[in-house]
């Protein structure tokens, strides 16, 4: 008996004996949970890339190198560059190209490199910050999908009292059971979504310092070239 009671309150035999409407609750948090876990490693690895490049590109710029030759390494696209080096790439290329047009003053050619320079800053921030969003709609939103079939789980097991004339513990178990299992789900979801969220948003926010910093750098550099 206390055989078959273990087997009939097993994480398995309730999930496959909840209501239907909780059982898709719980398959829409597991396939959430799993591109909530693909989207953390993949961030993980392109913002570690992201700041590894950074840190190698500054350590070579600061070493005082001629800049067209490092234009000339980053444009000739024999190793793969990074933001900050895109960045460069960008505003040195605009740079460049309006210094040599005839009439223009040196205002004229900063505001150009600047805006080149901005303009690959928002699309390298776009990219470091893709699917943020869905880690934190995920960590904002999973408990409440897990919490409304933890609430269904409940009401099946309350309205099943109404067919049992002495309700006890053993006819509302599983039925409780199955719904708390759809809020751990959801927690599980949630909580790592909500963790890498807060990590990486830092993580972007610093990079994207770093990069603003960089640009106001280069610009004072060229702005002493170009007078």
């Amino acid at each position: 008996m206390n055989a078959s009671v273990t087997q009939d309150m097993s994480l398995f035999h309730l999930i496959g004996s909840a209501s239907l409407p909780v059982q898709l609750v719980m398959l829409l948090l597991l396939l959430t949970s799993f591109m909530s876990w693909w989207f953390i490693f993949r961030k993980m690895f392109t913002i570690r890339l992201a700041m590894k490049q950074s840190d190698e590109f500054e350590d070579i710029f600061w070493k005082g190198p001629d800049l067209n030759k490092l234009y000339q390494s980053a444009s000739d696209a024999r190793h793969p560059t990074g933001s900050m080096e895109r960045i460069f790439e960008a505003g040195f290329r605009e740079f460049v190209k309006n210094k040599r047009q005839p009439g223009m003053d040196i205002s004229t050619v900063m505001d150009g490199t600047r805006r080149a320079m901005r303009a690959t800053y928002q699309r390298e921030m776009d990219s470091l910050e893709s699917h943020l969003s869905f880690l934190a709609t995920v960590g904002s939103v999973s408990p409440y999908v897990g919490l409304f079939g933890t609430v269904w789980g409940i009401m099946n097991s309350f309205r099943g009292l109404s067919n049992v004339t002495q309700a006890t513990i053993a006819h509302v178990a599983p039925g409780i059971a199955e719904a708390l299992i759809a809020t751990a789900m959801g927690l599980f979801a949630a909580i790592p979504a909500v963790i890498a969220y807060n990590r990486y948003a830092h993580d972007v926010d610093r990079l994207a310092t770093r990069f603003e910093s960089f640009m106001e750098e280069l610009s004072n550099v060229l702005q002493r070239q170009a007078a």
